[in-house]
């Protein structure tokens, strides 16, 4: 095989749900594209999209496919520098309250409706007016106003230098079109810019979308693309393998070392800015107890975990912003030491403790952590009750607050704030653990308005040590992106932030 061993920057998004309605099929496989002569590209990916709503969802699932469905104000480049996108240029005023933004021309959406400043300004006050998950995205913005039709102005109320990262990191902060919202058909039917258009979506099998020949960054060169849904690793590998997809993310990571001699397939896997954790519930006795937080953290080994869960294919970390980046934070207070869980839970006065302990088979690493996780905490006398449900499933319940652990990655972070404020602030949107320190709320605000680097990074040192020391997550490991895509595909890059861009993509016979 042709293995490409890719490094690179780190960064990588995210994770809701709510069921999709079917919808009907369409044969785009030689015919109804624009692009590429017809030619459909197979995608297999892990889950099944919970919905497409890029505003609502937190699903990975869902951002695979949107990522080319819709287009933010500006987006992030292979190294994650934010560049020009429904935004051509923009400005700060001098006290760095006020950005204006120019708009490009000749946009359209994909049903023809022309692309205006009043898009921009329905989609931000959407999400802030409703509260949605990425309303904290907002929290320095005092207003979003048109100035005209082709220009943008958001004022704030303190600078924030990480604008950019906000709006544009990845497509949960998309433009959407108003009448699709309010229609309802957002949910499954998603009216976007990007270079491709919403075909068809078979619940249970598979999403297509059609190619934009009006797309403003040109139009893509295959016709189509179908993400078929195929959640065990095996089946996912051995589908590329022959022939009958020609991309997918959803491999095996014991096989991966041995495919670089597969000359069926290339291979690219890069450095992530994606973490994976557990957390506790600690709405729930005893884990309202940050001794018995602290006493699982300590039970755990991170080193077996991370291999059991992803054979090399990761690094072990105990805070959340992977070693490469600028803003690591190197604190790693955990080692894997029974007696001092087993002291602690004795303290609590704990004993005889089982945890409802929710994982998904759509993340097959969530069940092997587990697994294994359930030996090292039955050495201190916690029973692992592992629940394993679908991914539509598990985020329902996360949302209900129905469990007393689960783990989970967070995948396309860019920004500090993106790794930390929704996860672990007290009015955090993500915050399901239930976690409340003030002084860490007080670090993450500070945080997201202060303009030198230096201080930046040292309020988030701060906030992340007491994170880390309270266990409001126990953070795990960083894995590695890794995907792999049929020799027939040219024009196809790894991104370290997991954005799945097939625009530029094309096939051979």
């Amino acid at each position: 095989m042709r293995a490409r061993w890719l490094t690179g920057l780190l960064a990588a998004l995210v994770m809701t749900a709510s069921a999709c309605s079917s919808g009907e099929g369409v044969d785009v496989d030689g015919e109804g594209g624009s692009g590429g002569g017809g030619n459909q590209l197979v995608a297999a990916i892990a889950a099944e999209p919970d919905q497409l709503d890029p505003h609502v969802t937190t699903a990975y699932a869902s951002f695979q496919v949107l990522e080319n469905v819709y287009d933010t104000l500006v987006m992030p480049d292979e190294n994650l520098e934010m560049q020009p996108a429904l935004a051509e240029s923009w400005e700060t005023s001098e006290d760095q309250l006020s950005w204006t933004f120019e708009l490009r021309e000749g946009v359209s959406f994909h049903n023809g409706d022309a692309f205006t400043a009043d898009d921009v300004v329905y989609s931000y006050n959407r999400i802030i007016d409703e509260e949605l998950s990425n309303a904290y995205r907002f929290s320095s913005v005092k207003e979003v106003e048109a100035v005209d039709d082709q220009t943008v102005e958001i004022t704030l109320t303190q600078p924030t230098p990480n604008l950019l990262a906000l709006i544009g990191g990845f497509k949960g902060m998309a433009i959407v079109h108003q009448e699709n919202v309010e229609s309802g058909e957002v949910k499954n039917n998603p009216v976007g810019t990007g270079p491709f258009s919403f075909g068809s979506f078979t619940p249970g099998d598979s999403i297509v979308l059609q190619a934009n020949p009006d797309y403003w960054g040109g139009a893509p060169e295959i016709g189509s693309v179908k993400y078929t849904f195929v959640p065990e690793p095996t089946v996912a590998l051995a589908n590329l393998q022959s022939g009958q997809v020609h991309w997918t993310d959803n491999l095996p990571p014991q096989q991966v070392e041995s495919l670089q001699g597969d000359d069926s397939m290339e291979l690219g896997v890069v450095p992530s800015n994606d973490y994976w954790y557990f957390a506790t519930n600690q709405a729930r006795a005893p884990f309202d107890d940050p001794r018995v937080r602290e006493a699982l953290a300590w039970a755990v080994d991170r080193e077996a975990v991370t291999e059991a869960a992803k054979f090399g294919l990761a690094t072990v970390n105990q805070t959340a912003i992977p070693e490469a980046s600028q803003w690591y934070y190197d604190y790693a207070p955990y080692s894997h030491d029974p007696d001092k869980a087993r002291q602690l839970l004795k303290e609590a006065g704990v004993q005889n403790l089982t945890i409802d302990f929710m994982v998904t088979n759509e993340y097959p690493e969530t069940v092997s952590a587990a697994q294994v996780m359930a030996d090292q905490l039955g050495e201190v006398g916690v029973k692992l009750d592992i629940r394993t449900e679908d991914f539509a499933t598990w985020l329902d319940e996360q949302a209900k607050g129905n469990f007393d652990a689960f783990m989970l990655g967070w995948l396309g972070n860019i920004d500090p704030q993106d790794f930390y404020y929704g996860q672990h602030h007290s009015k955090g949107a993500n915050n399901y653990q239930g976690y409340s320190n003030p002084e860490v709320d007080q670090a993450l605000d500070q945080a997201g308005r202060e303009t030198d680097e230096q201080r930046r990074k040292e309020l988030y040192d701060q906030a992340v040590k007491m994170i880390v020391d309270d266990n409001s997550y126990t953070y795990l490991y960083n894995p590695d992106v890794v995907q792999g895509w049929s020799p027939d595909v040219a024009g196809y890059n790894v991104r370290s932030d997991r954005a799945i861009r097939f625009s530029g993509v094309s096939l051979g016979s």
